[in-house]
């Protein structure tokens, strides 16, 4: 069997097709390119309006182009609207999130292997393991968190995730030993609200218990933290960080908005003032760290006056890069019920605007990294590295992909160049 997996959205999806491809691949599956494949998995994002179009594009190209193929529909849009997939053509299945790891068993193939690594059951790792290079991957991500409990008022994951729930301890760490006896070098750790890690366990634990595990892991994986939420990067997390040797100093903190009162409208769990001094912290303690954060324009009742606030702000922080998401209603969320509502052609200005702050704030970040030296992994058949801090730069001299190397950062204009060292 030929098959292909196609994913939208955050690193939990990202994650979440690494394991339906080992339930594949334990079946004999052979990864080849959606246009060649018999079966074709589309594990879709629903956070946006976009990420909702994007996904039914696909799968009509997928159909246009492949019409012999069996489309498998997932991921939070599928859970979102299962009906807007159904209809589309040559999809034979939409499977509910809370249904991915029994995704497999769709497929009614009659192979021996055992139920539960054919049918992906449990949270621990199930079927082969990838190797360094599958599908373009050189580094793993690995989720160990999914759901979320916060009740955000414009976010629909809660209800197409459900709530949180965690990967034990034990199945984490035989996730990790796979992983490093598969050869990777470098993890990257992602959950839907990573800072809640353990709050469901029994007995409980917590995100430091877990950082602890990698710290202390009997391989030598280096580690990436994902997106954490402000108000759970505590001062135990950034200090271990910075003390370890085992995590990239690249901190993703969505702030979403700089105004305290859309903060509040959005049920944001933190203040504006307490997102400044975590980030001017980490900058203080941590001189060379990435910082990346999420910013929301236009949502519903924000004024000028908002906005400004917003533009400000982000112009003098600390921040490398911006991911930039024009609000869009999505239905079942509180937020489409608040007044208020941005035109559409004001809240594309804003974001404009924001995204014109990012690429300087990023262009500042990069200029003072050069005459710097940073360790890394190489991608992109050993041409390009990924630093700890999170740029990507081009070097002349090739080594294999997936090894641990330093770069001196040589420019960084709108191409970043180093050597190795």
């Amino acid at each position: 069997m030929k098959y292909a997996v196609v994913t939208f959205g955050c690193r939990v999806n990202q994650a979440d097709s690494v394991g339906i491809e080992r339930q594949l691949r334990a079946l004999g599956g052979r990864v080849v390119s959606a246009e060649d494949a018999d079966l074709v998995v589309v594990n879709t994002c629903s956070v946006t309006a976009t990420a909702d179009q994007g996904a039914r594009q696909t799968i009509r190209r997928i159909a246009r182009t492949n019409p012999g193929a069996r489309i498998i529909a997932t991921g939070c849009y599928a859970t979102r609207a299962p009906l807007d997939l159904e209809t589309l053509p040559a999809v034979t299945d939409v499977v509910d999130n809370s249904d991915k790891n029994q995704l497999i068993a769709r497929l009614k193939l009659e192979h021996e292997i055992p139920t539960a690594q054919r049918f992906g059951e449990g949270d621990g790792p199930c079927g082969e393991t990838i190797k360094p290079g599958t599908a373009g991957r050189t580094g793993y991500t690995l989720r160990v968190q999914t759901g979320c409990d916060e009740t955000c008022s414009y976010c629909i994951i809660p209800s197409t995730r459900g709530l949180g729930r965690s990967v034990p301890l034990t199945r984490v760490l035989a996730e990790l030993d796979d992983v490093a006896a598969a050869g990777f070098k470098e993890v990257s750790v992602t959950g839907v609200h990573l800072g809640s890690y353990g709050r469901d366990l029994d007995p409980g634990c917590t995100l430091q218990d877990l950082l602890t595990l990698f710290d202390t892991h009997r391989s030598t994986l280096y580690f990436r933290l994902s997106s954490l939420e402000p108000m759970d990067c505590g001062p135990d997390v950034v200090d271990l960080v910075a003390r370890s040797g085992r995590f990239a100093p690249h901190f993703h903190l969505p702030l979403q908005h700089a105004s305290e009162r859309i903060l509040r409208a959005m049920r944001r769990p933190y203040t504006s003032e307490y997102y400044r001094r975590l980030v001017s912290e980490i900058r203080e303690r941590l001189p060379h760290a990435g910082l990346g954060s999420d910013v929301i324009v236009g949502f519903p009742g924000e004024t000028d006056e908002d906005a400004a606030t917003n533009l400000e702000y982000l112009g003098e922080s600390p921040l490398t890069y911006l991911h930039v998401f024009p609000y869009s209603d999505r239905p079942g969320t509180d937020a489409t019920r608040l007044s208020g509502k941005v035109p559409g052609p004001t809240i594309r200005a804003r974001g404009r605007e924001i995204r014109s702050v990012g690429a300087a704030l990023a262009s500042s970040f990069r200029a003072l990294q050069v005459g710097t030296v940073r360790p890394g992994l190489t991608i992109e058949g050993g041409a390009v590295v990924v630093t700890d801090n999170y740029l990507k730069v081009r070097v002349p001299t090739e080594v294999p992909e997936n090894e641990r190397v330093k770069v001196r950062i040589t420019a960084a204009g709108e191409l970043i160049t180093g050597v190795l060292v």
